[in-house]
């Protein structure tokens, strides 16, 4: 890790990290886990498997599931996600955190495990198409915690990994990071608890959108 570096761009992941949308991936996983009859996952058991590829998410939170189920619980999924995520937002601080670190010079890219079809109408939705200079999903790639989406981003725009810093709310995030030779920040307030993300090697593990305003305007250049 490089305390003292600067950075070209910062990659955010999406769900946890910019948006609040951890409370409603959970209930939409319990949920559909309810409708099908399968053993119904805890909160926690939920919200680790955010930031994984959809399928894979499944796999790991329900792992009784059977193949043909799978079609149904992605529909019943959906079906409970998309009540709420009319209603989702950012973070507080979170839309004045993107125009800081624009006005200062830094790149800005997403790297998420959400669809692309998710990704692109939640951009929409936010106002946000066009706010990030590239983005990559879990269904276009090898899902986190592969390097691939880093990997990728730094081959599009002729950059480095050590030009990079990944900033993302699950050891999945983190782990991508280290994979890929590029830096971390982690933020608590999302889907995994501190002493997970404790786990994974990073600059810092802030509380909040203030503390990672501080620890990223002081590292981009």
């Amino acid at each position: 890790m490089s305390p003292g570096r600067r950075y070209r761009l910062v990659v955010f992941d999406w769900d946890g990290t910019l948006m609040d949308s951890t409370a409603a991936i959970v209930h939409a996983i319990r949920a559909a886990s309810t409708d099908l009859r399968l053993p119904v996952p805890t909160r926690q058991e939920a919200a680790h498997v955010i930031g994984m590829g959809l399928l894979e998410a499944i796999h790991t939170v329900v792992p009784s599931i059977r193949r043909e189920q799978l079609p149904e619980f992605v529909e019943r999924y959906r079906a409970h996600y998309f009540r709420h995520d009319p209603k989702l937002e950012a973070f507080d601080g979170v839309p004045s955190l993107l125009d800081e670190l624009a006005d200062a010079g830094a790149w800005l890219a997403v790297a998420t495990g959400k669809s692309r079809a998710g990704l692109d109408r939640a951009l929409e939705q936010m106002g946000w198409t066009g706010r990030f200079l590239t983005t990559r999903c879990a269904d276009e790639g090898a899902p986190k915690p592969d390097p691939w989406m880093l990997v990728d981003i730094c081959e599009e725009l002729d950059l480095v990994p050590a030009q990079l810093l990944m900033v993302g709310d699950t050891t999945y995030d983190l782990g991508m990071a280290r994979a890929a030779g590029a830096d971390a920040i982690g933020v608590s307030y999302g889907a995994h608890l501190r002493e997970e993300l404790e786990c994974e090697p990073c600059l810092a593990i802030v509380d909040s959108v203030l503390e990672l305003r501080e620890a990223l305007l002081g590292r981009i250049r």
